[in-house]
């Protein structure tokens, strides 16, 4: 954990870290409609798809298994692959109120996407309006760093005015989206009217899988989600 200040100046750019097509490796945010979608079991199965790196800036709630020990366990990828979170808060919050509850102050103008060699997964907290600090929301963080959203959602009731409020805020930070991966049993519709409505492709579906391993993983994401689709 770091402490420091808790401000980050918007509409500049960000020269510590090179978001553009010309990087020399891909990032690749993922972040969902809300918490609890299925984002890190996505993000497992992307960075193994990638065989890249994964990234957590800010981890609230220690106990039981993190976020970055689901994706180690789930991709299979050696540990060095896993890169530590900038902040790991103990309380199960918002990371904004769990730093207060922690003691802890958010540097959010420290929070830059590590350098690495190999594609870098980057795992959001909860939602796209999830508070960073009591003046800083995740999304603004997204847009200082200038890389692509692939924005999961569920498939069922509900995601059509989720997906398409959490595209517009986007858009309106000039955030580019990649796509939206959908999580759950399929549903024709809904995949259509996003579509039609959210002017963005649906990646592929990941099923909910009965036996969640990293065998059944690499196989089902393999089957719904097409490599060229993140790196094209």
């Amino acid at each position: 954990m770091r402490i420091g200040t808790d401000s980050i100046e918007f509409g500049t750019a960000d020269t510590s870290f090179d978001g553009n097509t010309s990087s020399v490796t891909p990032r690749i945010i993922v972040t969902g409609t809300d918490t609890g979608i299925g984002k890190t079991v996505f993000a497992a199965g992307l960075v193994r798809l990638l065989d890249g790196c994964y990234w957590k800036p800010v981890q609230a709630g220690l106990e039981g298994e993190s976020d970055s020990a689901v994706v180690r366990r789930l991709s299979g990828l050696q540990p060095e692959r896993i890169l530590p979170e900038a902040w790991a808060l103990r309380t199960p919050a918002s990371p904004h109120l769990a730093a207060e509850r922690d003691a802890v102050q958010i540097d959010v103008a420290a929070l830059t996407p590590p350098a690495v060699d190999r594609p870098l997964v980057i795992e959001g907290a909860g939602g796209l309006m999830v508070p960073v600090t009591r003046k800083v929301l995740l999304i603004d963080v997204f847009a200082q760093w200038r890389a692509p959203v692939v924005l999961c959602a569920r498939t069922g009731l509900g995601t059509l005015n989720h997906t398409l409020l959490s595209l517009e805020a986007l858009r309106h930070r000039d955030i580019r989206v990649m796509g939206i991966a959908l999580i759950g049993d399929a549903h024709v519709d809904n995949e259509r009217t996003l579509v039609e409505f959210g002017g963005v492709p649906v990646l592929g579906r990941l099923p909910r899988l009965a036996r969640l391993t990293s065998r059944t993983l690499e196989r089902a994401f393999g089957a719904a989600f097409s490599r060229e689709s993140f790196l094209g």
